[in-house]
């Protein structure tokens, strides 16, 4: 007869969620460079070898951990669908609809990682240039060679309000409802997005 070991649980069929669930809460709550494997680990009472068998590095274990509770194609889908004109609002509405969502804690562990320098900033910046902007950059290319500073200028918008709304929590900004916040920032997008802008190769007196 065979017994089972005490100790850490084997791997099973539930291993790969509570390492997973773990991984949000610790990155969510300590950031990414003072939340370790073997700490994950044990929240997640598996052994450290288990982890590292699903997910290889702490930095591939941080990517899933971070992932979105729909694809973000479908998430972007009213931006993609809708007219050049109107992007700004349905970005500002599909992106806050995510962050306002129960995965919140988990994507302010994203920038609260790269703004203290030790998460993998080129993460990020995938994320932004390859999903979020890639089909937006073509449409918004008017004159030829302003789509990526369009969509950086909003990048920059969309950043600066994550960390005063959901790092910081500054009010009244943080409790305002999402409907207010597209409301206020979209038409801002909106202009950076198909605007007229002060591009810096003009002349000046």
């Amino acid at each position: 007869m065979t017994g089972t070991r005490p100790g850490r649980r084997p791997g099973n069929s539930g291993s790969r969620e509570r390492i997973l669930e773990s991984a949000r809460e610790l990155f969510a709550t300590n950031g990414f460079g003072e939340t370790t494997i073997r700490s994950i680990a044990a929240r997640a009472e598996v052994d450290a070898a288990l982890v590292h068998h699903y997910f290889g590095s702490k930095h591939a274990l941080f990517a899933a951990s971070i992932a979105l509770p729909v694809d973000p194609y479908d998430v972007l889908a009213p931006v993609r669908d809708g007219p050049v004109d109107e992007i700004g609002p349905r970005l500002a509405s599909a992106l806050l609809g995510v962050w306002d969502s129960p995965h919140r804690d988990a994507i302010v562990a994203v920038f609260r990682t790269v703004l203290g320098g030790s998460g993998d900033i080129g993460l990020l910046r995938t994320f932004l240039l390859d999903i979020v902007f890639d089909e937006i950059v073509p449409r918004v290319d008017h004159p030829a060679g302003t789509g990526p500073l369009r969509v950086e200028l909003v990048a920059s918008q969309m950043a600066g309000l994550m960390v005063t709304r959901y790092l910081l929590r500054l009010e009244p900004l943080a409790s305002l409802p999402a409907d207010s916040v597209v409301g206020i920032v979209g038409p801002t997008l909106q202009r950076y997005l198909t605007g007229e802008l002060d591009r810096p190769n003009r002349s000046r007196r």
